[in-house]
């Protein structure tokens, strides 16, 4: 008995300690639970703090946005248009055309000519005030060949405008309203201080929704294309821009219109893939006066019909790396020619400033004014000479002129890809013609594509240097090219300049 309680005892006292452990240990788990659970709401509450003077960088960032876009925002106008167009209607089988459209046509065609309305939009930017008439710059593709046009402006107001003038080689418009309310102009920038990272909010009305704005940072300059071969050297951006963002405003940081949003580059969705375009701003402020005051754009002509030489061509001209325009073709009677500027000349400057390439040099031909004396650098011969040339006005007829065009004709230095295709002896020099221009001297005395020129008055050529400088050197005799075409020699071909 007195065993059995001793071993009670002891079992006792062991369900004690066991029990004793087990609230010990469970009070330990509880404490440290409880603690991890502060330190993570604390390491939590940690991880969601900004520092103050970050969060100062970014409130001052974004007050400078909200204030760029509210600068500029009562000054970018939606412009509705309406365009009318006449479609060829069809007769459905089964379905007796006269029941519903009347007799046939005289041809006895099932169908007739039906108007439709088509409505588009754009935006705008008021550039210019005077009395009660506001004026608005805009591209010329957005109003195209619109009947009616109508503005809608930041107060909710909506009036009809007048088409001042269009020009579709800048594609750029100008339209006027009239309004006794007052509306602030945008301030224009200048585009020239413009740098890529630079930071870019495009405004307008994408799709229809009025007033949005995007933000993004200019992603180039200088960049050519866009629809309708126009001449300008674009502003590239990743703000997001869209269908109805054309004409609207490309702005800096400070609120000043740099730019006017013209083009994307997309996939077939036709949707903003971070690739827009703007006309720099000022590639289009002679242009507001010239279209308030004559509703056209006056361009300056120098006379030159201009390419991009490739590397073989720019050896022989010895202008490799070299930043310019070639003049392949000069306009006999033309400020250029008047000047003393000749085919084969590698124009790198006008007025000291730099040619980038043969986009580049007509924009700052183009914005030469009439009777501008205007200096004019070439690379000539391997060396840089001068010219002075007073700039003409552009005369579409003239310029269009081919009759006038010398020489008329483009050549090539001969490659072993040439030699193979036009099966000529490893051992054949001179200069492929590659293309002859409809009725200039080339083309008037019969000189084809795929002919080989091998000579000049008899005068050997063996590369377009050679060929450039007896052009300059036989100016004022007659001229006659030795030309091998189909492995017969012609030399029968004279003319005069």
């Amino acid at each position: 008995m007195n065993l059995i309680k001793k071993l009670s005892s002891k079992n006792f006292l062991l369900f004690n300690l066991v029990l004793l452990g087990v609230i010990f240990g469970f009070s330990l788990a509880f404490l440290s639970f409880s603690c991890s659970t502060s330190n993570s709401v604390k390491a939590q509450e940690n991880t969601g703090l900004i520092p103050k003077n970050a969060l100062a960088v970014a409130e001052e960032l974004q007050t400078a946005f909200g204030a760029a876009a509210n600068k500029v925002l009562p000054s970018v106008v939606e412009l509705k248009t309406v365009s009318v167009r006449r479609q060829q209607t069809q007769n459905i089988p089964g379905i007796p055309w006269e029941f519903f459209f009347g007799p046939r046509n005289q041809d006895g065609e099932s169908g007739q000519e039906r108007e439709y309305r088509y409505q588009g939009l754009g935006s705008g930017i008021i550039v210019r005030h005077e009395g009660d008439t506001y004026y608005v710059l805009t591209n010329s593709h957005v109003i195209s060949d619109a009947r009616e046009i109508s503005v809608h402006l930041v107060d909710g107001k909506e009036y009809p405008v007048d088409l001042i003038g269009k020009d579709d080689r800048r594609d750029l418009a100008m339209v006027s309203f009239k309004s006794r309310e007052t509306y602030p102009l945008a301030v224009l920038g200048d585009s020239d201080n413009v740098k890529v990272g630079d930071w870019a909010i495009a405004v307008g009305n994408p799709l229809g929704l009025f007033s949005s704005v995007t933000m993004g940072i200019v992603s180039a300059l200088g960049r050519s294309g866009g629809p309708g071969n126009n001449i300008n050297d674009f502003i590239q951006t990743d703000a997001s821009i869209n269908m109805g963002n054309s004409g609207g405003a490309l702005i800096n940081i400070r609120g000043e219109v740099i730019g006017i949003n013209t083009w994307i580059a997309s996939n077939n969705s036709g949707g903003s893939v971070g690739l827009g375009f703007a006309i720099p701003i000022n590639n289009a402020k002679r242009s507001i006066g010239e279209f308030i005051s004559t509703g056209e754009i006056s361009y300056g002509w120098l006379g030159v019909s201009l390419a991009e030489p490739d590397r073989d061509i720019a050896i022989s001209l010895k202008i490799e790396g070299k930043s310019g325009a070639l003049a392949t073709q000069v306009f006999l009677g033309s400020p250029a020619d008047k000047g003393g500027i000749a085919p084969g000349d590698f124009i790198t400057h006008v007025n000291d400033r730099e040619v980038r390439g043969v986009n580049p040099l007509m924009l700052m031909v183009g914005d030469l004014r009439p009777g501008d004396q205007t200096k004019i650098t070439v690379i000539r011969d391997g060396a840089s000479r001068d010219f002075n040339v007073r700039i003409e006005a552009r005369n579409n007829d003239v310029a269009g002129d081919n009759k006038k065009l010398w020489p008329g004709l483009v050549v090539v230095p001969i490659t072993d890809s040439l030699r193979e295709s036009l099966r000529l002896d490893r051992n054949a020099d001179g200069l492929v013609v590659v293309q002859i221009i409809p009725e200039t001297p080339s083309a008037i005395i019969g000189l084809q594509r795929g002919d080989r020129i091998t000579g000049i008055n008899g005068n050997t050529v063996r590369d377009i240097a050679a060929f450039y400088k007896t052009l300059r050197e036989r100016t004022d005799r007659e001229l006659w090219f030795n030309v091998s075409r189909s492995g017969t020699t012609l030399e029968t071909m004279r003319f005069r300049r």
